[in-house]
């Protein structure tokens, strides 16, 4: 089969499929079957095409969405965006670094919110740096908030699957938008992650729909639309390292975390994790810049792993070669959240009362800093940390 006959193919079957029902087919194909998650991957074989590595995605300009709200920041991007208007931000005199036993110079980055499960309509992101007030940033759909917007690790670019499956990428103040049409990309289960590079995403391209789905593994080079496939990967939400050279996620069945190197060949597992091992995961929130510590969800035995929906809490710090516990001096108050910095160090957030606070810790989880969040921002789930 030619490379044309074969696009032809894949635009008739477009055709047929709605993008809305392919979304709704892989859901129903990603459902927990017992008390495992079912992967839409699962569901058959990965098919490997020749003309995989290549392919392009047609990227468009997006002028249909919601109208940006522009931040205080100006965005750093390849192409000139328009001068903007800084909004009204919330004041939060709460944010005051409290000084921590080691690493003076160490500094909590910009923090990134989005809405908690359970939401309606449009979805107000907002990023929050210590020592200044909250920062309203541009709108995404509830779904697309929720279940797979990511920001890019220089904390410029936010990129999201919308509610037809398409790849969207825009400034963090809403400005610069575009939209990837042409291949389809799930959203649910291999949601985008970004690059260490900030100019690559990470996807699950749709390679056909009927009798069922089956996608491939692959990264878009944004500038472009480039679509490079890097292997038989099988699983949900992963996660970069910061040194680009690991690639982290549940395996979506077995309750196991796989890391595998940046081309897909090498993978192994966490040790005493998922399989018949008494905690499983389905859930990961953070890698370390090397990929040697994750911060995730563990579940016990007798407690159910749900479906493939992105849930962003962490109760856990692990070593990925031996799969120990990191101890964490969060002074005996709840993990909620977890984020790997660059430099190393974790900036976790734990539970305080009517707001919560974020504990900066170094590599061997001792605490350096705090800084109470702005109550405002009680109700929202922590989406990344940028420098």
């Amino acid at each position: 089969m030619n490379d044309d006959r074969l696009r032809l193919d894949l635009a008739a079957l477009a055709d047929e499929v709605s993008p809305a029902d392919l979304r709704d087919r892989t859901l129903r194909t990603s459902r927990r079957l017992g008390v495992q998650r079912a992967v839409a991957t699962s569901a058959a074989a990965v098919v490997v095409l020749g003309a995989a590595t290549g392919t392009a995605f047609a990227l468009m300009p997006r002028d249909d969405g919601p109208a940006p709200v522009p931040a205080t920041t100006p965005s750093i991007t390849l192409t000139p965006t328009p001068s903007v208007t800084p909004p009204t931000a919330t004041a939060s005199p709460e944010a005051r670094v409290s000084s921590g036993a080691a690493g003076p110079t160490a500094t909590i980055g910009r923090v990134f919110y989005g809405p908690q499960p359970g939401g309606e309509g449009p979805a107000r992101l907002w990023s929050f740096r210590p020592g200044s007030a909250p920062v309203r940033l541009l709108s995404v759909p509830v779904h697309a908030a929720i279940g797979n917007a990511v920001v890019s690790p220089d904390g410029e670019r936010v990129a999201w699957v919308d509610d037809s499956s398409y790849l969207r990428v825009a400034d963090v103040d809403g400005t610069d938008a575009r939209v990837y049409r042409g291949d389809l990309v799930e959203p649910d289960c291999w949601t985008p992650a970004w690059a260490p590079d900030s100019r690559r995403v990470t996807v699950s391209r749709v390679v056909s729909a009927e009798p069922s789905v089956v996608t491939e593994v692959g990264v878009v080079e944004l500038s472009t639309g480039k679509f490079t496939r890097i292997g038989d990967l099988r699983g949900c939400h992963p996660l970069w390292s910061a040194d680009g050279k690991v690639l982290a996620f549940p395996d979506g069945s077995s309750g196991r975390v796989v890391l595998t190197d940046q081309h897909g060949r090498k993978s192994r597992s966490i040790p005493n994790v998922g399989g018949n091992a008494d905690r499983s995961c389905f859930d990961v929130a953070s890698l370390s810049p090397d990929g040697s510590r994750i911060a995730l969800r563990l579940r016990g035995p007798d407690e159910e792993s749900g479906d493939v929906a992105r849930e962003l809490d962490a109760n856990a710090v692990l070593d990925t070669r031996t799969g120990r516990k990191v101890d964490l001096e969060l002074g005996g108050r709840k993990l909620l959240q977890a984020y790997f910095q660059t430099d190393g160090t974790l900036v976790a957030r734990v539970g305080a009362g009517d707001r919560n606070v974020l504990v900066m810790l170094d590599g061997d989880g001792r605490k350096i800093s705090e800084v109470p969040e702005p109550a405002s921002l009680k109700g929202q789930q922590i989406l990344g940390v940028s420098g």
